[in-house]
């Protein structure tokens, strides 16, 4: 079912080329929204423009880098000048670096917090700047779950999205104190879900990139992203082991940890197949993971 207060209105996507991006950018399309996709891979994502219009949207592609604070103001501005507005900006794009903290290479760790946190603070810099300028619009700044609960051999990716967290915070109670109610910031924590996450991730572990489990279908956060942008929420976890890791940690983070530690450490460095060191997709468009989901889960019959 669609939500026919999302008609015509501006929603810009980072990174649209796969995952819950490419999801949101497509079910945007079906509810009548006007949708901006940002990401490297371009071809993919004049791919996606066709699919959008299809399915009844009107869609357009600004390839983009959101590390490259340029580039994302650049969004920002040729989106505005396109529509007049940004109704909802959804700070999707986002990268992680497998291993021992200190056998990962520095420039990985540098460039998934590039990525990640400060990606994130340049789309929501540049979205808060056009919100306060129209009145109105909602920043989805999508976390992770490890953004509350820390995980082991991720660890450049678990600063990055607990600095996600903390931002959307800041943001809120500044919002909340300039008496600011028609801007709305929205922190999306999703667990383990199969999109192509785990084959676009660096990886310096020995074995294959894999999600601890167990593991979600992408549609519930995709869903959970469409929602918020009609009925916008201050933090939503996604997954039932996110929504029960997040309230442990609040009530016994030490007991929490421990047990994310051991989960982690089970599937990822026992569990795990043989695999040899990989870059990712952190400095190079990946030419593999181009779809919402990242074919991890059974099929159903």
């Amino acid at each position: 079912m669609t939500d026919d207060r999302l008609m015509a209105k501006v929603i810009v996507i980072t990174g649209a080329s796969s995952g819950f991006g490419k999801g949101a950018a497509l079910d945007f399309a079906r509810a009548g929204a006007f949708v901006v996709l940002a990401a490297r891979r371009e071809h993919l994502l004049d791919e996606l423009v066709h699919h959008c219009e299809a399915a009844g949207g009107r869609a357009i592609a600004l390839p983009t880098d959101v590390s490259d604070p340029a580039e994302v103001e650049q969004l920002a501005r040729q989106t505005v000048n396109i529509f007049g507005r940004i109704d909802v900006w959804v700070n999707n794009a986002g990268a992680g670096a497998y291993g021992r903290f200190e056998e990962v290479p520095l420039d990985a760790h540098v460039q998934v917090i590039e990525t990640d946190l400060l990606g994130t603070l340049y789309g929501s810099y540049v979205a808060l700047s056009q919100f306060r300028a129209q009145g109105s619009g909602t920043l989805i700044n999508i976390a992770s779950v490890v953004g509350k609960v820390p995980a082991p051999y991720l660890a450049s990716y678990t600063a990055a999205k607990h600095g996600v967290v903390g931002l959307s915070a800041a943001l809120r109670q500044e919002l909340r104190q300039n008496g600011i109610e028609a801007i709305r910031v929205c922190t999306v924590m999703p667990t383990s879900m199969d999109t192509p996450f785990f084959d676009h991730a660096a990886n310096y572990t020995g074995h294959e990139a894999a999600p601890v489990p167990p593991l979600y279908d992408p549609q519930e956060t995709i869903d959970v992203i469409l929602r918020l942008a009609s009925d916008p929420e201050d933090e939503v976890a996604v997954g039932n082991a996110a929504k029960v890791s997040t309230f442990l940690h609040n009530v016994a983070p030490g007991v929490t940890e421990a047990i994310m530690g051991r989960q982690v450490h089970k599937a990822q460095m026992e569990d795990a197949p043989p695999a040899p060191d990989t870059p990712g997709a952190l400095t190079d468009p990946s030419p593999i993971g181009t779809g919402v989901t990242g074919g991890r889960l059974p099929k159903p019959h």
